[in-house]
């Protein structure tokens, strides 16, 4: 039984709920003998198994094996927790619930209907008469029964029209401020969104949490997301699932995609199993309400650089939850929504059947970026090879190193020993090419928490901050942002840089999430640079350096081990020249 939920209500719920009448709106029952009969919601049948019980008030599939009373059967179908499922059924038969638990959600029951109305407030501008939002979204090819479907929007160009709205209903302005839908400068309020598409974010219990706003021209940012408050995390909610999830659990697949838009189309061609992870880098929690529906997780997101990070960050998250991955490769077009739109709803779910299993695409893409007919690209092939076949199991791997091994000149023995591991490449394998460590804390990359970076992530961050001259100055060195909120941070600043500017700190604050803007404030409040920043400029470039030549270092003795003293005699010696230089390199430094 649910914390927090006193005996009474939950006999009270039994008592007024009738089972057959909450499953029979869901699931066409037929009277047989003392029991009602229909094909189960759970699991795909065609001769009905499932049969309810009004005497004992209790529902059973002998074909899946399901059962339970009627806030089971709720928790079942709606995806939902047990304080869910009978706060639903509560409000559905008019049972005051005055557990002391529900005191946070009376409370945030208010922040919903401000949401609420917000989002009725969008959705009235954008349907009442001819304006930018819908031209634009008519363009995009989104019929009418679509964007009524997601409770599309539309934020007017004036600088205080849903403010004033509020402040004639006796809205308090700080609350307005607590959920995102206001901003504040100057002594003054005004609207957050202006000349915005807005898409509401709705949970899966049917609440407004949050809002998404396009920018209609060539404003900044493209997006612009609700700040998280206490009805939205971003980590724990995912675009569209309102409306999808019961089309996941049927199909028994989601795709999982970047932008409302590539939910929205998909939607309306079809292809209704699927969500958005809400503009974020997927998070174990998403990954977690995923799996409520499916073990299936196909992810399709951008092909460009950044969208082939988030895959395989997204990738090794599902695949820890014990999801099955694949990934989509879009074809023809950037995105799904350009794809379907050209292509159509056939064309695409070929693409699906088509998906690269989670071993497949890493190894893929390993193949793209390296050049197997060199030792050095064999090597590391191999090298990174072993991490992925590491994650499989026993079985899955050995069907992996067969293949490997008759598409490479590696051999299966090699491949085996690399993943086995042995004392010889063990502190290449461990190696690391930035071995920084985070001032103050002295904790390996491997163990720090989500969105922390390294020191020399950090102080590259400041300095760009700083003076935008260096921005420039540090793309040769770019591939040091390795953590999740460093790499998005530099990726903002980046796309606001221009000449002879200095960086809008406030442009890449708004398009960071609460624990990206943590991580930034971090470094703004305690990286200190002590007017020193060439000077500190020029000791992240070496200690970069230090860190590329560690890498090269063990690089080459690995390639050296595996080489034939005989066949390889020329390579070695050039290979030997090479790690005397290095060697050289690093003793001068340290003097």
């Amino acid at each position: 039984m649910g914390v927090g939920f006193r005996d009474n209500i939950v006999d009270e719920i039994k008592s007024r709920c009738n089972i057959v009448d909450v499953i029979g709106r869901h699931v066409p029952l037929k009277k047989t003998g003392s029991n009602y009969k229909g094909v189960c919601p759970f699991h795909n049948e065609k001769t009905p198994s499932f049969v309810v019980s009004e005497t004992k008030q209790i529902f059973t599939c002998f074909g899946c094996g399901a059962t339970g009373d009627v806030i089971e059967f709720v928790q079942r179908y709606h995806n939902m927790d047990f304080p869910g499922a009978v706060e639903k059924l509560a409000g559905e038969f008019g049972i005051e619930i005055k557990s002391a638990n529900f005191q946070g959600e009376r409370e945030r029951t208010a922040l919903y209907e401000l949401n609420r109305e917000a989002a009725a407030f969008f959705y009235r501008a954008f349907t009442s008469g001819p304006n930018p939002g819908y031209e634009y979204m008519k363009k995009r090819g989104l019929e009418p029964a679509t964007l009524r479907k997601f409770g599309i929007g539309y934020a007017d160009g004036e600088w205080d029209s849903l403010y004033q709205y509020f402040i004639g209903k006796g809205a308090d302005p700080k609350v307005l401020l607590e959920l995102g839908l206001i901003s504040y400068s100057n002594g003054k309020y005004y609207d957050k969104y202006r000349d915005r598409v807005i898409f509401p974010i709705i949970n899966t219990r049917g609440k407004v949490i949050g809002f998404g706003g396009r920018t209609l021209g060539d404003g900044t940012p493209k997006y612009l997301n609700s700040p998280e408050s206490p009805v939205f995390l971003k980590k724990n909610n995912l675009y569209g699932l309102n409306l999808t999830r019961q089309d996941i659990n049927k199909e028994n697949y989601v795709i999982l995609v970047e932008g409302y838009m590539d939910v929205i189309s998909l939607y309306q061609h079809g292809v209704r199993n699927v969500s958005a992870s809400l503009g974020t880098a997927l998070t174990e929690n998403q990954a977690a309400m995923l799996k409520r529906y499916t073990d299936n997780v196909i992810l399709s997101y951008d092909s460009d650089a950044a969208g082939q990070a988030a895959t395989l960050r997204g990738m090794d998250i599902l695949h820890k939850t014990g999801c099955k991955v694949k990934v989509l490769h879009v074809t023809d077009g950037k995105d799904p929504d350009e794809f379907i739109k050209k292509n159509g709803r056939e064309e695409f779910l070929k693409l699906v059947q088509s998906a690269m299993p989670f071993a497949d695409y890493k190894i893929h893409l390993l193949k793209q970026r390296l050049d197997l007919s060199t030792t050095e690209g064999s090597v590391e092939f191999l090298q990174e090879t072993a991490k992925v076949l590491r994650e499989l199991s026993p079985v899955e791997a050995d069907i992996y190193i067969k293949k490997i091994a008759g598409e490479t000149k590696i051999s299966e023995g090699a491949i085996r020993l690399e993943i086995n591991g042995n004392n010889n490449t063990e502190n290449a394998r461990n190696s690391n090419p930035l071995p920084f460590r985070d001032a103050g804390r002295g904790q390996p990359r491997e163990g720090r928490p989500a969105g922390a970076g390294s020191v020399i992530e950090k102080y590259l961050i400041k300095l760009m901050l700083l003076k935008s001259s260096y921005v420039p100055r540090v793309k040769p060195y770019d591939w040091v942002f390795r953590s999740p909120s460093a790499f998005k941070i530099y990726e903002l600043i980046r796309s606001v840089y221009k000449d002879d500017e200095e960086i809008d700190r406030k442009k890449v604050e708004d398009s960071l999430d609460a624990e990206d803007n943590r991580f930034l404030q971090d470094i703004i409040d305690n990286i200190q640079l002590a007017d020193k920043d060439e000077q500190v400029f020029q000791d992240c470039i070496l200690r970069i350096e230090a860190a590329r030549l560690a890498k090269r270092e063990q690089e080459i003795i690995q390639i050296i081990s595996i080489l034939d003293d005989e066949k390889d005699r020329d390579k070695i010696e050039a290979l030997t020249i090479e790690l005397m230089d290095i060697q050289k390199a690093k003793n001068k430094d340290r003097k």
